[in-house]
């Protein structure tokens, strides 16, 4: 493939994603990952892309509106990946934040609640930033700890993709904005009832905070549509969390001569790269949650505490393919 194939696929991928990986690039396009970030490079020479830790984002645009130069905030955000699920979400915030004429400052951290503590006090302890935008680790104990610790920061806070308790007593409210997990796994549920499946199964992925809404998502939707979430019996669909893993598995049954989706059916949960395997997807909102976070902190900076706590739920959407559809139902199927 030329490079400027490659410079058009690279573009038409950010459009329609918001973000890429290099891995990812190099793999579908067949060239190295060297060649990839050679690529990046020079489409950020001109502005068209941004790049980032093992991918590129969309560029913010050059020049914020005349009415948001008003503005001049400095948003902080914090998130826990500068890979995979992140850069969709990171891009959403900078192409809010350069419409609103709000500098938003990145940090990368990680899954542990003391780095997230010591990148969240840097931006603090420099002054700059009027508020912030965190994604923190809230399993197991340290959670109620996180959140206290955070109500107690100088400047307000909005989680993304982290939601607190519906209520806790700390010094004030958190506001929030997060994909809706448990829907969008019931959505995936009733897509494949639809089907005609009625023993689904659930695969999560260990020590992911999407596990749980996943969970109760798919308890709930079994539990309407009068499925038996424990009957042990083997399933005719599986849903899995996330691409990676479904990929595997749809790899596996080939090996093993197992059809998709005439003997089993596969859903995945994330998109991110599902459509490489024809595998019928869950698309969480992740640009949209981080316009959106951004927007908040806004509304929330220009008005004080006149405006009330938020809390936002985004939902997400059915991405349909080959891996689910019933061949006696004669479906669609959505390139």
């Amino acid at each position: 493939m030329f490079q400027v194939q490659r410079h058009e696929r690279l573009l038409s991928e950010l459009r329609r994603s918001g973000a890429v990986r290099v891995s990812d690039l190099a793999r579908d396009l067949g060239v190295s990952e060297l060649t990839i970030r050679r690529d990046i490079a020079a489409l950020a020479a001109r502005n068209l892309c941004h790049r980032v830790h093992g991918g590129a984002t969309l560029p913010a645009p050059a020049r914020p509106a005349p009415a948001a130069r008003r503005t001049g905030f400095t948003i902080g955000m914090v998130v826990p990946s500068l890979d995979f699920y992140w850069p969709p979400i990171v891009a959403g915030a900078r192409a809010a934040g350069a419409a609103l004429g709000v500098n938003v400052q990145l940090r990368g951290s990680s899954y542990d609640p003391e780095e997230d503590r010591r990148q969240i006090a840097r931006l603090v302890d420099a002054g700059q930033v009027q508020g912030l935008l965190l994604a923190p680790s809230l399993d197991g104990d340290d959670a109620d700890r996180m959140i206290d610790w955070i109500t107690r920061l100088p400047v307000p806070t909005i989680l993304v993709e982290r939601q607190p308790r519906r209520w806790t007593s700390t010094p004030r409210q958190i506001e929030w904005v997060r994909s809706d997990h448990e829907l969008g796994m019931e959505i995936a549920v009733h897509h494949l009832y639809e089907q005609g499946h009625r023993r689904i199964g659930l695969r999560l992925s260990d020590g992911s905070p999407t596990s749980a809404y996943l969970l109760r998502g798919w308890r709930r939707a079994c539990a309407d549509l009068g499925i038996d979430a424990d009957s042990g019996d083997a399933p005719t669909a599986l849903i899995v969390h996330s691409d990676p893993e479904a990929i595997a598995l749809a790899q596996n049954c080939a090996d093993r001569g197992i059809r998709i989706p005439d003997d089993l059916a596969i859903v995945s949960y994330d998109d991110e790269v599902a459509h490489l395997a024809s595998l019928t997807a869950i698309r969480p909102p992740k640009n949209h949650v981080g316009r959106l976070a951004v927007e908040m902190m806004v509304s929330r900076l220009l008005d004080g505490d006149r405006r009330p706590t938020q809390g936002v739920l985004v939902a997400p959407e059915l991405v349909v393919r080959q891996s689910s559809l019933s061949s006696q139902r004669g479906c669609r199927v959505r390139p």
